[in-house]
């Protein structure tokens, strides 16, 4: 349901849950049920559209939005900043409030949870300036993993491209990408980040998309990198 474009994952449980979804004559009475791409299913009597293409899209998120369709806060979201022409999409994994840079958007949340595994071996990578100074072989120790308040955080390349009065601009490679990973990680070393910048998921890099641009990912790109994937990972072919 979801995957057709009807609504969100969370809406179609709750759907499944007052009664209103059925397969094949049969009302179902629970989310975990397999259906195959000849099943009838039926919202309201009515049979849902067949689900279009799996799309992507690279999205250059400014600082100040949230990444959620609804805040129960009322602040301003990432869904709500984006074209009008633009089909429903749900992101791949999510950025903070205060940070920026690429976004990957989809329509197609197996592909969405797909991307997010920490097997596939994607780099994440990032530009962070913080308050403070730091060394390069501090910053190395990071490459061993850390464990900060008990939870354990992968080895991080972290490479110190300049210490600009109080702050340092600092480039950090990862695969994990735990919530807040960045921020805690540097916090550990007595930094404090106050700007932090994605600048690449994978094989796909922000590059000189604009703040506030979403560009949509061809089909054959798709199918490379995703499929018939070539290329060594956490490495982008040109053009992307």
């Amino acid at each position: 349901m979801a995957r057709a474009g009807l609504c969100s994952r969370r809406d179609a449980e709750r759907l499944i849950a007052e009664g209103r979804v059925a397969v094949n004559g049969k009302r179902l009475d629970t989310p975990a049920f397999k259906v195959g791409a000849q099943d009838k299913i039926l919202v309201d009597g009515k049979p849902i559209a067949a689900a279009p293409a799996t799309r992507l899209w690279r999205y250059h998120k400014p600082s100040g939005l949230v990444t959620t369709h609804k805040d129960p806060q009322g602040r301003p979201t990432v869904f709500e900043r984006l074209p009008e022409d633009m089909p429903r999409v749900i992101s791949v994994g999510r950025l903070d409030l205060t940070s920026e840079g690429l976004l990957l958007l989809t329509n197609d949340g197996a592909l969405a949870r797909r991307l997010e595994l920490p097997s596939n071996g994607w780099i994440r990578r990032y530009r962070a300036r913080a308050f403070g100074a730091i060394t390069q072989h501090a910053l190395d120790q990071l490459a061993l993993g850390t464990t900060i308040e008990g939870v354990r955080y992968g080895p991080i390349q972290a490479e110190l491209d300049r210490q600009q009065g109080s702050n340092a601009w600092i480039t950090l490679s990862l695969q994990e990408g735990k919530n807040r990973e960045v921020r805690r990680v540097l916090e550990a070393l007595g930094l404090k980040v106050n700007r932090l910048i994605r600048l690449a998921y994978g094989p796909f890099q922000l590059g000189a998309l604009p703040v506030g641009g979403v560009e949509e990912v061809q089909a054959r790109v798709i199918k490379d990198q995703l499929g018939l994937r070539k290329a060594p990972k956490g490495q982008a072919k040109p053009g992307q």
